[in-house]
């Protein structure tokens, strides 16, 4: 979006709006066309970073700017107006991916009886695929040092590094160390 659409577009709001004195409605307009050109882009790419698609975030720009505008024109408060904005554009966004979710949810439980003729587990190629890579996974386990398999199990239960040594009385590097080394063979696996 540009200024040249912005100010079409506040041109037609000024066209439309209250009775409000014509210089409250210009120092808005001049107000709003300054804050775009500082902050439009970044607005846009703030939007964007949300997972909002390139054309819907120049139209959640544009309602940030003209909702910034009918702020101004009512003379609210004009203290930290970046900052609104970006709360704005924030909150426009959330209502739009939840508004795509709502759709989305609303979608698949249309398509819910298909869902259930399809069978979510493995082919029989895929199944054996996943056999043979745990069963390569295990032999390396069991090939590991004592110490190396018993840091790794530990790990695997969900203890801290330093709980692993107080377990195993050993210190903590040599418990980074071992699972260093586990893992690097694992991975390498």
């Amino acid at each position: 979006m540009t200024s040249s659409k912005l100010q079409a577009a506040l041109d037609l709001c000024v066209s439309t709006g209250t009775g409000e004195t014509a210089a409250t409605t210009r120092y808005a307009q001049d107000d709003v066309l300054m804050l775009f050109d500082a902050c439009g882009a970044n607005l846009f790419r703030y939007v964007r970073s949300l997972g909002i698609e390139p054309a819907t975030s120049q139209d959640i720009v544009q309602e940030v700017f003209l909702a910034l505008f009918h702020h101004l024109r009512l003379e609210r408060p004009r203290n930290n107006l970046k900052g609104w904005l970006f709360k704005v554009a924030h909150n426009l966004a959330l209502k739009h991916r939840r508004k795509l979710k709502r759709r989305a949810e609303d979608l698949v439980s249309d398509f819910g009886l298909a869902e259930l003729a399809i069978d979510p587990s493995l082919d029989p190629e895929e199944r054996m695929h996943e056999e043979q890579r745990i069963a390569r996974l295990q032999a390396i386990a069991c090939v590991l040092p004592e110490r190396d398999r018993q840091c790794l199990s530990l790990r695997a239960e969900g203890l801290r590094y330093r709980e692993i040594a107080d377990v195993l009385g050993i210190s903590l590097g040599s418990v980074a160390k071992s699972l260093t080394r586990s893992l690097a063979r694992l991975a390498n696996a």
